[in-house]
């Protein structure tokens, strides 16, 4: 019983040890849509490879667009993962992935603006997005279903 406990925790340390990968967040891979009171939102994202991943999304109501922006997930030259948003195609805006596991992931920026956070967590169909302060506060959340 020792031995298998020990075993068991030597491999969850390798496993906690290993640098994430954009492959790790091949689950948001998809067209992603959500509409209520004649509004929508739409959000899109490749599938992983060569590290990185390309999204984007647009937002309107009725066939007007609102609001668009590229994005990308890509490993940067030390190794770690970043989520890139250029709103309305402005300059680029980096976010550190914090945390993942198999079905959600954290980006913060604590040196910008708003948001300052970035999560998303897929269940079966569904794709939850939400943006915050660092703290948590001004949180807006799309709950997208798969296109």
């Amino acid at each position: 019983m020792k031995k298998t406990m020990i075993a068991a925790l030597s491999m969850l340390l390798l496993a906690a040890s290993e640098p994430a990968r954009v492959d790790d967040l091949g689950w948001m891979a998809g067209d992603w849509v959500r509409e209520a009171d004649g509004r929508w939102t739409e959000e899109s994202w490749t599938r992983p490879r060569g590290g990185l991943m390309l999204g984007h999304s647009r937002s309107g109501r009725g066939e007007t667009v609102r609001e668009f922006e590229y994005l990308r997930l890509q490993t940067a030259a030390d190794g770690t993962i970043a989520y890139i948003a250029q709103p309305g195609g402005r300059a680029p805006v980096a976010f550190a992935l914090v945390r993942h596991d198999a079905a959600s992931a954290t980006f913060e920026n604590a040196a910008h603006d708003y948001p300052q956070r970035i999560h998303y967590a897929r269940e079966g169909d569904g794709l939850t997005a939400t943006i915050s302060r660092l703290d948590g506060t001004q949180a807006m959340r799309w709950d997208y279903r798969r296109r």
